[in-house]
This record gives structure tokens, sequence and C-alpha cells, in this order.
């Protein structure tokens, strides 16, 4: 499917066919990643492959159908903790607090825990090289993702913040979500009008065994749900008003695995009626998501993106279930307020989910054939 140009902003929330953002990078691209690593080529030269490998996922990404598009994270190491360390004032840390994974696939695995040991500032634009390639190379529109602010505090708390920098967390928060309104700011100038935020912690707020752990460290639950969700508004305050704002909701990607389970009924009133975002990006593959009945929290003027197509396996859907289970959340959602997406993306960090690139892309295209076939395009 060919487009003459990037997408008008009043069409960007009738779009029928997204995807998380991150795709498994080619072995051409991790061949160079080794080699840089090992000093056979330089960072020009390195670039320049990645580059090249951007360009191909684009394309490949506009041939399947898409009118939305995005480098792939190809130019990160995970979809968080690049970005967030280019923050000033904040370090990570593996440590272990997850409560499972699938089939024990994960056992060992220690995710990112991000502390702030300093004032935290916006010194430079952090994906902003990174959309204008994108831009440059595509026909339709560019997405940036980025990861929401709550990883900052979530998973350390308040042991994890400063008390000389932050005596009081107010202050805290507010830096935070003031050095997110640049970056957008930065992106607004330069012409992006699709931002998505991957927040996991609303999601880890549906989980009875890890909202027990929150309370264990001294937190309330609802308290950190109402925080994250003035954080996320405060962040986007300052976007401009044909910008499209993204919140992806996740349980978890690393390699296939996952975090949390749960339905959305704890936070949904909140999230979709609180959260100032246009669409929300839904994990809904397996039954750890719950049902659709949360859907009926969602106001009329903010769009659903269902993602019912794993990225965890090689298994292909049925578009024929997919759309049975469209006229289910239909249910309690009008189509024309649905959309189509994959759970996740399909590689959260280098190594990538254990699924070849020939399912992915198969995955991907299944998705904007089925758009097409049930709104009229995607």
């Amino acid at each position: 499917m060919s487009m003459s140009g990037p997408v008008r902003i009043d069409d960007l929330n009738q779009l029928r066919a997204d995807h998380v953002g991150s795709l498994l990078r080619p072995e051409r691209l991790l061949d160079a990643r080794r080699a840089r690593e090992s000093g056979q080529i330089g960072p020009e030269a390195f670039r320049q492959i990645e580059q090249d490998c951007i360009a191909a996922a684009v394309k490949l990404q506009e041939d399947a159908g898409f009118r939305v598009v995005t480098d792939g994270d190809y130019p990160r190491t995970s979809f968080h903790i690049d970005f967030l360390t280019q923050l000033g004032g904040v370090i990570w840390q593996p440590a272990r607090f997850v409560q499972g994974f699938a089939d024990g696939q994960n056992e060992g695995h220690s995710p990112a825990v991000f502390a702030v040991n300093a004032p935290v500032r916006h010194l430079d634009p952090i994906a902003l090289k990174d959309y204008e390639y994108v831009q440059s190379v595509s026909h339709v529109t560019a997405k940036v993702t980025m990861p929401s602010p709550s990883f900052v505090h979530c998973r350390g708390g308040r042991a994890a913040i400063s008390a000389q920098s932050y005596p009081d967390l107010d202050v805290f928060f507010a830096d935070l979500a003031a050095a997110y309104r640049a970056e957008i700011a930065a992106l607004a100038k330069a012409g992006c009008r699709y931002v998505q935020l991957d927040e996991v912690h609303f999601t880890f707020l549906c989980d009875p065994v890890l909202v027990e752990g929150f309370r264990a460290r001294g937190d309330d639950p609802q308290a950190l749900a109402r925080t994250y969700a003035k954080l996320i508004n405060d962040s986007i305050a300052d976007r401009p008003a044909d910008m499209l704002i993204g919140v992806h909701l996740c349980r978890g990607n690393h390699r296939s695995g996952w975090v949390a389970q749960g339905g959305y009924e704890p936070v949904a009133d909140l999230l979709f009626n609180t959260v100032n975002a246009d669409r929300f990006l839904l994990e809904f593959d397996t039954e750890r998501a719950g049902g659709f009945e949360p859907l009926r929290f969602v106001p009329r003027n903010k769009v659903a993106v269902l993602g019912l197509v794993t990225t965890k396996t090689d298994e292909m859907e049925s578009p024929d279930l997919l759309r049975r289970r469209l006229d289910e959340a239909a249910r309690y959602l009008p189509l024309e307020q649905l959309a189509l997406s994959p759970q996740c993306g399909f590689a959260s960090s280098i190594p990538g989910n254990r699924i070849g690139a020939q399912v992915q892309w198969a995955k991907l295209r299944m998705i904007a054939d089925l758009a097409r076939q049930t709104w009229g395009h995607c």
C-alpha cells in the first residue's frame, strides 16, 4: 500500500492498524553491533549500516500496509534504558523484583530498576535525530516511542530517589514531567505528530501479587495510580493540539516472557478517563489480560487499540478468530473506537522475542489486512 505523504493529523486517530514499535533486529545489524563493540568498525560505519537497516524496516512496514511506522528500536539496546539514562540525574541497575516468566524461560533475568542521584534534567533531545531519520525515509507518519516517566519511580520507589536532591517527592515528579515536556517540545518542533508512551506499571497495579509487593514497601497502589496518571498528564501537557498521544499498556515482554497478570478492571476508570491520551494500546493476547469488560470505561473521544496478536510465539492467529474477538470487544466499545495491533513489540531489547522474522512480518501483514477488511482502511 503506497501513500503520497504523511497521514494528516485529522486522520491519525482513525488509524486501525498500529504496532507497538520494536522489531526483531536483522542479522546484518546484529553483526555490525558486534563488530563495533570489538572495534572492527567505527561509529560512522555502524551508523550507516543501522540507518540502512532502519530504511529497509520502514519500507517493509509500509509494504505491509501500515500508515504509521517506527525505527523498530534499532538504535536502542532496550526500549527504556537508553532513553531514561540520557536524562540528567537518572541511573539504572538490575534488580530482582519480578513475579514470574512464561514457562520459566527467563528465570534469572533482572529487569532494570532506575534511581535518581541528582536533580532530573533534560540535557539534550534524546529521540530527535532518530525521528528525523525515520521520517526522512518514510512516505507515511513516523511514530516516536518512549518509556513512560513512571519507570523512574515505580520499581525503586521512594528509596531510589535521592533524599538530598529531592526531600519533597512532588518536586521530583515536577522535574521529571518538565524533562518529558522538553523532549516532546523538541520532537513537535521537528514535525513529530505521534508520540507513544510505553507504560508498564498500571498493569502491575492490576496484579494482586505485585500489588502486595507495593504495599509491603509502604506504597498505596491506588495512590500510585493517581500519581502516575498525573505524571503522564503533566509530561504531555504542552503537546501541540495536532500531536497524537498513545499509551501502551504492557505486562512484560522480554524474550517472550511476562511479569504481571490480571485484567484492567482495577485501573480502567482512572486510566481511560483521567489520562489525557488519545489512544490506548492494550495487551489482550492471553487470558492474563482479562476480558474486554473494562473497555466500557473508554470515553467517546478515545480509541482502544486491541493487542490481539501475540509477539511472543511463532503461532499465527486465525483471522476469523481475531474478527470474532473484535466483535466481542465491540459489545463494550463501538467498533469505530477500536483498532488492532500486536500485544507488544517484537524485541523489547536486542535479543528479541522467541519468534522468527518471517512470522513477525506475516503477523503485521495480517493485522493490516484485517483492519482493511473490518474498517475499510488501515
